[in-house]
């Protein structure tokens, strides 16, 4: 039987490095996985529900690049998507909103700047915030990481989703540390937890590997949307293949 709740999503995500699609392990060792705006058209007729870029060099030189990059995938795609990276005010979300994003990813910013969430949320509406973070389960409980995972923060994992969520922002893009890149399954203990804790969505990032994760994350871990990265760009798993899976499995998905 269907569970006819609110559609699963499935979501690719596409870091960008230099103008290309790159994808590592644990957040190193990165490889080329092509063209972000061709992979990105790809994505979105083979039926994704949503994308998300990150500029994971966002540094001042490359802002442009990726700005541009933004505006070719809008005039391709037709399929809400968001970007992140090196977003640090409001002038960075008002960049990348007028090159044709939906929705604006921030991460070290926001735990450098709360206030920032609230402000988005307040000039664009909370659908436009998605606060992404990254942590890790260390031995002392989860907690969440900045600068693309080098640093550890003394921010709670589930006290710092609480806080997001209250401060406006409309989703939480939550990636695994211990999980990235190793498609051993997603963390669904701890994305289960927030599910419970938080009242906004919860996107899981971090550890797909087999179709029967996806199944595991949305059943086990009570996520409304599945990330992932390599599986789709290298093919090991299809678009079509998967939302066809999930809907045998029960999974209300959209086809």
């Amino acid at each position: 039987m269907i569970n006819k709740g609110l559609a699963k999503r499935i979501v690719p995500c596409l870091d960008v490095k230099n103008g290309e699609t790159v994808k590592g392990t644990n957040f190193i060792n990165l490889r080329s996985a092509g063209d972000p705006v061709e992979l990105g058209k790809a994505y979105s007729d083979a039926g994704a529900d949503e994308l998300v870029f990150l500029d994971i060099t966002a540094s001042f030189e490359e802002r442009k690049t990726f700005t541009d990059m933004v505006t070719r995938v809008a005039a391709e795609i037709n399929i809400p998507f968001t970007v992140g990276g090196g977003i640090n005010e409001i002038t960075d979300v008002d960049r990348l909103l007028n090159a044709g994003a939906d929705k604006i990813s921030i991460n070290s910013a926001a735990i450098r700047n709360p206030n920032l969430i609230d402000e988005i949320a307040h000039h664009y509406g909370s659908q436009v915030c998605v606060c992404a973070i990254d942590a890790r389960l260390d031995e002392d409980g989860w907690y969440c990481y900045v600068k693309g995972g080098r640093e550890r923060t003394e921010l709670p994992l589930f006290e710092w989703a609480k806080e997001v969520a209250d401060r406006g922002a409309g989703e939480i893009l939550f990636t695994s540390m211990n999980h990235d890149g190793v498609k051993q399954g997603f963390a669904n203990e701890a994305l289960a937890q927030l599910a419970d804790e938080v009242s906004i969505p919860v996107i899981a990032s971090g550890g797909a590997g087999h179709m029967e994760h996806f199944k595991d994350v949305f059943e086990l871990g009570k996520a409304d949307a599945a990330l992932a990265a390599s599986v789709f760009h290298f093919g090991e798993i299809t678009i079509p293949d998967l939302k066809r899976y999930l809907r045998k499995e029960g999974i209300n998905v959209r086809i």
